[in-house]
């Protein structure tokens, strides 16, 4: 993506340019799910061996994370062509992430806990992520003293000792629940000397999939999908091989997708999905738009309406409706023969899109935890800011319905969640394209991007 630099300033970034009003037809492919696949890898040092991941997405972040599990000692290889990785944690004995790779990603912050597992002490940096919201990692913290972890602050470091190598495990109940944390307790506990249990630990699929793989690897855990979790450490466990999950948030951007720029009556096909893992939340909001939607097994068949009714929500917990798809719903309230509504219990900040989708045309106010959308109004193409993953996307969907040129910079925040996404829209149909841009360039100057 880089092409030069000034004074060591990053100049050349992606963009995606997106002429509105071609209809998305045919079929979608859903990726492998990035937020399990992070926790997977985390899982595979548990083990004293090779564990191999298939359906592993070609992400950002999945490379970056690939890194710090070889600055740990783990051999890490990624066959990008047929999106699987093998993990060797044979080598792992450098309990530490360091801050050049963890302040890249959160996700990053799962070493405390598969270190804590497999080595009894880590020191790992306090994470950086996403521009928006903050992201304490407070429960992270109390709930490894839960488990008998000695933790303390070293100069923008968490180092956690537990005594005599293993955790003695515990009791922790999480308020509020977190995705997060739950797989950080859960990489820590599986190898604990005793019992743990976690209270109000999160049901997402993410959790499930990854919990399903530690119980093929060996450890003991019961309530996986509930919220109390009974973990009895084991003293070791084995690699695996494992098959990731779909990503249930790229399904839900697809069927957005298709809903506001298919073609009525013309049904888009959504295949390699896993239907269930949406929840209830999503689907009935999605139904209530008048959009078709029409499962299989592993697919999705989605119809755009003649016209979408606007339908409010509010982001929750799983199965609540996914915070990760409210900046999309705003899109397609945008569209909607009407005014709605998008209220975020879980992150309240998180309404960085919706200054962009004004420069569009759009009519949304945003007060306090919940933006307001008056549905029916034309938008127009024009240069957007990608501020974070899911505000990209939202912007991306946006450019598809509005009326001529689109621009969406810095799309490195999309190359981190969505796998090919220009590829898989331009092969469904719609007009887009990915070229290079000079961040800082005067636009009175032409001046060419070599590359």
């Amino acid at each position: 993506m880089e092409s030069r630099t000034v004074c060591g300033i990053l100049r050349a970034m992606d963009k995606l340019i997106i002429e509105g009003g071609h209809a998305l037809s045919g079929s979608l492919s859903v990726s492998g799910s990035k937020n399990t696949a992070l926790p997977l890898m985390a899982a595979a040092l548990l083990a004293d061996g090779t564990s191999v991941l298939s359906r592993i997405p070609n992400l950002r972040d999945v490379k970056t994370f690939a890194h710090v599990l070889r600055i740990s000692g783990a051999a890490v290889q990624f066959d990008a062509a047929r999106n699987e990785m093998t993990v060797d944690a044979s080598g792992v004995n450098y309990p530490e992430a360091p801050y050049e790779l963890v302040k890249k990603m959160r996700a990053s912050f799962y070493m405390l806990g598969a270190l804590l597992g497999r080595c009894g002490h880590a020191r790992v940096s306090l994470p950086g992520g996403c521009a928006w919201g903050p992201r304490p990692v407070d429960l992270h913290l109390k709930g490894m003293e839960a488990l008998g972890a000695d933790i303390r602050l070293d100069h923008g470091y968490v180092v956690a000792e537990a005594k005599g190598g293993r955790l003695n495990g515990g009791t922790f109940r999480m308020n509020p629940s977190s995705v997060g944390a739950t797989i950080n307790l859960l990489l820590a506990s599986v190898t604990a000397r005793g019992a743990s249990r976690i209270e109000h630990a999160a049901r997402e699929p993410d959790v499930v999939v990854f919990g399903e793989m530690l119980q093929k690897m060996g450890a003991s855990i019961k309530g996986l999908g509930t919220d109390t979790i009974d973990i009895e450490g084991v003293h070791t466990l084995s690699p695996v091989n494992f098959h990731n999950a779909p990503d249930r948030i790229e399904l839900g951007t697809f069927m957005i997708a298709a809903a506001i720029a298919g073609k009525p009556g013309q049904p888009v096909r959504i295949t390699n999905a896993a239907p269930e893992h949406l929840g209830d939340a999503f689907v009935d909001a999605f139904t209530q738009t008048g959009a078709g939607y029409e499962p299989g097994d592993d697919y999705i068949d989605v119809t755009a309406p003649d016209k979408l009714l606007p339908v409010s929500i509010e982001t929750g917990v799983y199965p609540g409706f996914p915070t990760d798809l409210q900046a999309q719903w705003t899109v397609l309230l945008a569209q909607a023969s009407g005014n709605a509504r998008v209220r975020d219990t879980v992150y309240f900040d998180r309404f960085k899109h919706i200054p962009e989708l004004h420069r569009m045309g759009a009519n949304a106010i945003v007060v306090q935890n919940e933006v307001f959308i008056a549905g029916g109004n034309h938008l127009q193409g024009a240069t957007v800011m990608s501020t974070d993953l899911r505000a990209g996307v939202s912007l991306v969907l946006a450019g598809m319905v509005a009326e001529g040129e689109t621009h969406v910079l810095r799309v490195y925040h999309l190359d981190r969640g969505y796998e090919n996404l220009d590829g898989k829209l331009a092969d469904a149909g719609i007009a887009i394209r990915r070229v290079q841009y000079d961040e800082f360039a005067d636009p009175s100057i032409k001046e060419p991007i070599a590359g």
